[in-house]
Parts: C-alpha cells; structure tokens; sequence
C-alpha cells in the first residue's frame, strides 16, 4: 500500500465511524489517502476528524463559497488508484447504478479512471429489498467490485446482513488487489528480529542491545514487495503494520531455532537479521541467585548456529540472508560468513560508523554477494536501508535464483 493514492468516499450511514477506521489502517500502511462525503455522511463523522487522520482537506462541496476555490471532480477521479466507498448506503448505490450526480462524491465516481469499490452498509429488509439487490449486480456489472456486508447486529437492532464489512478487511482487500503484480507476488519469506535473552535465573539474562529495527523494516519492506513474510521475533516493543506479516514472538536462541526451522523448508527468502545469542548459561537457575559478597562463576556454552544450519539444508530455490556485525576486519569477517555458512548475501555492519547498529534509527551497510561483489550505501534510515536490502534481493531471486 506504501505510496499508493486511495480516495475514499463515505456517504449517509452510521457506519461512517468504521471510515476513520480505514483511513487510519491506509495512512499508516504507507498510502495517500483524500476523502469525498455526501453532505449527509457530515452528520454521522465530521470532516475534521477525518481530515487530520488523512493529513489532507476533505472534499463535500462543488466549491467553497467563502473563498471561491472549487473542488475538482475530474482531477480527483483522475488522482486515485482506487476509489472505495465505504459505507455506501442504499441511497448512493441507487444513485451510482443510474447516473445520478447530484453531489461530489457521485460527480467524482462518474469521473473516475481507477478501479471502484463499494462497500453497502444498510438495515436487513433494506439490503434483502429486490430494488438495493438490482443496483447492486448493476454496479458490478459496470465493473465495480462489491465488498460485500456482513451479518451481524444492525443500528435498529434487527440481525442480519447489511453491515458494511470490517475496516480491517476492507483494508485486506485493497492490498491484496495492489500486490497482484508486485515482485515478490507468492513468495514465501522468513525474517528474524530483535535480540534474544539466555535465563541466569527466573530474573536474570544474558542480552544484548539490538532493538529489532532493521528486522522489522526489512519484513515491512519484503511485504510490501508482495511477499508473505513470517517474521520471529525476540523480545522487542515494535509491531508490524503490513497484514502479510505473521509475528511469532519467542525469548531464547533454541525458542528461535524451532521457530525457523518448523517454517524454514517452504520458505523462498530467508533473512536473519537477529541478534542471536552466541552463548548461554551451561545452567539454568530455577530460583533467584542471592546475592553474595564472594564471586559468582558462571559457565556458558555455545548455542546453536541457527543460520549455519540453515545453510548445510538450504535448497536450490532459497535464498538466504545473513548479517554480520562487525568491530575489525569487518571485509574478510563477513566474506568467511558468507563461505562458511553457504549464503547469497551478507550485510555487514560496522560498529565503528557513527550512527550505525544497535540503538538507532539510521544504519549504514555494506551488502556482499555471493560472487563477492560488494554494494556499499551510505548512513541512512534504517526504513531506507531496507528497501535497499529487499530490491538487491528481488533483483537475484526474480532472475535467476527462484522459479
């Protein structure tokens, strides 16, 4: 959805509150977002509320009086690439079916070159009435997708069907009609995040400092390239935006290891971006560790190499990522990972960048191929960064790596 130009109309309907709904799940995806109301729908959601959440004027009127400034139907219809009317009352969907333009909304939706949607919104007997069911099929007749209500509880408290669908699935429908001819279009994708904690005690851990930043953009990123991305998480307070990503949440390196590797098989794309632990307590306190004014001994051992195992099982037709996070030597350090672990591609980090690793916003990388062929970027954000990473990959697996 990220860039994509959404017009969303609202008419008369109590249902106009799920709008704001929308609005916010589009915004936040990444979308430009106008909206056009009926003069009736002001009753129900004010433009102002619906104007900040789009960060964009809203439209209802032919012109505004007070400053003699008209609101372009045509250059509106032109603007979208799509047009969704979310609630669409009985009214409206009567008016669209016969070519009614008594206001902007229906002036814009005469004018529109993009694809439309319409999502009715209406009580029971209304929606069953033979007349709401003929200017239905007409509208899909004229190539408008129908989305269709639900059943449920009704605003007169009858039960039913008429319910304008859930904004969360409205939202589903559009992307999924805008990713149809995205790159990564039926790719599967694995993604790790964030840190993982190895338990001294029930209280205790051993950690590090990755916030999960760049894992979580580079699963934003291959989602909106059109791939369905799980993404395994370590602790980590970020959340995921994009409704192809799965989140699996999980604590220690071994919890990690059998979350990748029940997915791993199936799986085209793989990037491992965690901060996995490299060692663990050897044993693990049931009880809390008092405190004591000798010396502590603690013995560790190593855990395992989630992404070297990966590598040893890898297939044909996957691809995989790892990260290297280096303080010297950073060149030859990520060149032996990327030998040793059989990878595609290693992004090596450099914690002597300012503004680099753990801890930030902004990232600078170094991406190296597997013919060692090096691709170097400067300090970016780390939402940059991986568009940077995810259009390398989609350049290897769509010409030559993946069927």
């Amino acid at each position: 959805m990220r860039g994509k130009k959404i017009l969303l109309g609202i008419t008369g309907s109590i249902a106009a509150y799920k709008s704001a709904v929308l609005v916010r799940l589009l915004v936040k995806a990444g979308a430009e977002v106008k909206v056009v109301m009926t003069p009736a729908a002001r009753d129900f959601v004010t433009p102002l509320t619906l104007s900040t959440l789009s960060k964009n004027p809203v439209f209802s009127e032919y012109a505004n009086l007070e400053t003699g400034e008209w609101s372009n139907h045509v250059e509106l219809g032109l603007w979208a690439d799509a047009f969704v009317i979310a609630p669409a009352s009985a009214n409206t969907i009567s008016k669209m079916a016969n070519g009614i333009c008594d206001n902007l909304l229906l002036a814009v939706y005469l004018s529109a070159k993009c694809k439309v949607f319409f999502a009715p919104a209406m009580d029971l007997d209304m929606h069953k009435h033979p007349s709401a069911q003929d200017n239905i099929s007409r509208l899909v007749s004229y190539g408008n997708q129908l989305i269709n209500a639900t059943s449920g509880e009704l605003a007169s408290g009858l039960h039913g069907e008429g319910r304008m669908e859930e904004p969360e699935l409205i939202y589903n429908i559009l992307e999924k009609y805008f990713s149809t001819d995205l790159p990564l279009s039926g790719k599967k994708a694995l993604v790790t995040a964030g840190p993982t904690y190895e338990a001294i005690d029930p209280v205790r851990f051993i950690g590090n400092r990755s916030s999960g930043k760049m894992g979580y953009a580079i699963a934003e990123e291959l989602a909106n390239q059109g791939a369905e991305v799980l993404l395994v998480s370590g602790p980590s307070n970020l959340t995921v935006v994009n409704s192809k990503i799965i989140r699996k949440d999980v604590e220690s390196a071994q919890e990690m290891l059998d979350a990748c590797m029940a997915d791993f098989p199936e799986k085209d794309i793989i990037v491992m971006s965690a901060a996995v632990a490299d060692y663990k307590p050897e044993n693990e306190a049931t009880e809390k560790l008092k405190k004591k004014n000798n010396d502590l001994p603690l013995s560790l051992k190593p855990t395992q190499d989630i992404l070297a195992m990966m590598g040893e099982q890898k297939s044909a037709k996957q691809f995989i990522v790892g990260f290297a996070l280096e303080t010297e030597n950073e060149l030859e350090n990520a060149k032996s990972k990327l030998k040793k672990k059989n990878l595609d591609m290693v992004v090596l980090n450099s914690l002597k960048d300012q503004g680099a690793g753990f801890g930030h916003d902004t990232n600078k990388i170094t991406i190296i191929d597997k013919k060692e062929v090096q691709h170097s970027f400067g300090l970016k954000s780390k939402v940059d960064v991986a568009k940077d990473i995810v259009n390398l990959i989609v350049s290897n697996v769509t010409n030559s790596i993946l069927p």
